[in-house]
């Protein structure tokens, strides 16, 4: 076989690009990934360190909040997950592994719960001294 016979069967090739039409991101999309990442985290250090606002419950919500589109930045920009990449599979796994996490939480705090609720010693006050 020539060598153009194998370069036409894909032998052979010396293409070590990585060229395989996905994003692979700039300069540019690392940097703004960056800056919204340090922002995303220095905020809700801010709010927990300076007890910025009084109520607790509003200051978790607050930092879950920016937690959540914490992952949402790094999923953009540092792993270039969109509906289109690899023909929808991305999307698929990382729907996949959303709800294997949402299992392995819920499922934990559940168990977590009712071992405080069933295994912490109850004090009765009719047979103390």
């Amino acid at each position: 076989m020539s060598a153009d016979a194998h370069a036409a069967h894909g032998h052979g090739h010396d293409d070590h690009g990585h060229d395989d039409g996905r994003d692979h991101g700039s300069m540019k999309s690392y940097l703004i990934g960056f800056f919204l990442s340090v922002v995303l985290t220095a905020i809700p250090f801010w709010l927990v360190m300076t007890n910025a606002i009084e109520n607790k419950n509003w200051t978790i919500a607050i930092v879950v909040a920016f937690a959540v589109v914490q992952i949402v930045v790094h999923m953009v920009y540092f792993l270039h997950m969109n509906t289109t990449s690899d023909a929808g599979w991305t999307m698929m796994a990382l729907i996949f592994t959303i709800i294997v996490v949402v299992i392995a939480l819920s499922g934990s705090l559940w168990v977590m719960y009712h071992l405080n609720v069933n295994m912490m010693p109850v004090h009765d006050m009719r047979n103390m001294p």
